[in-house]
């Protein structure tokens, strides 16, 4: 991957709708070089895919928290196909130190959350403890990872 890669790579995460021909624009290329290199990167797993950004409040969730799951791990593939299944978590990572797992979720109001943490999440298989913290605003929100890759050389 060289610096026109990374070019390309930015601007599709700024927009991942911009045809060939407006991304060949911005990279003074004609569409046939552009079209190689973003099917090559797409090809390498470098580009996952294309969707759109969604913002939870405009949906109605105006809750968001961060859900940190310790667990009995005989139970974790049991516990990771139930987070797989359940619409309300958006994210979740497994981790390492004090939790197992990270849950980023979504609800429309605090009792929704409580539900949610009380009564599914926490009877999920293998839930030994869970701790929960309330995100109470957005500071940095899509990172490009081409920014990120350019900075790291």
């Amino acid at each position: 991957m060289d610096l026109v890669d990374l070019d390309l790579l930015k601007l599709l995460e700024g927009n991942g709708r911009m045809s060939f021909a407006e991304l060949a624009e911005h990279m003074n290329m004609s569409k046939t070089p552009v079209w190689k290199r973003v099917k090559a990167l797409e090809e390498a797993g470098v580009i996952e895919g294309y969707r759109a950004r969604l913002e939870p409040s405009a949906l109605g969730f105006g809750l968001e928290a961060i859900i940190e799951v310790t667990l009995d791990f005989d139970a974790a593939d049991d516990f990771e196909r139930a987070v797989l299944r359940h619409p309300a978590i958006w994210r979740c990572h497994a981790t390492t130190g004090e939790s197992d797992y990270s849950l980023h979720v979504v609800a429309r109001d605090m009792r929704e959350m409580d539900d949610l943490i009380r009564y599914e999440v926490a009877r999920f298989p293998g839930v030994a403890r869970t701790r929960t913290a309330v995100v109470t605003r957005a500071i940095k929100r899509d990172q490009c990872l081409s920014d990120l890759a350019r900075f790291r050389g």
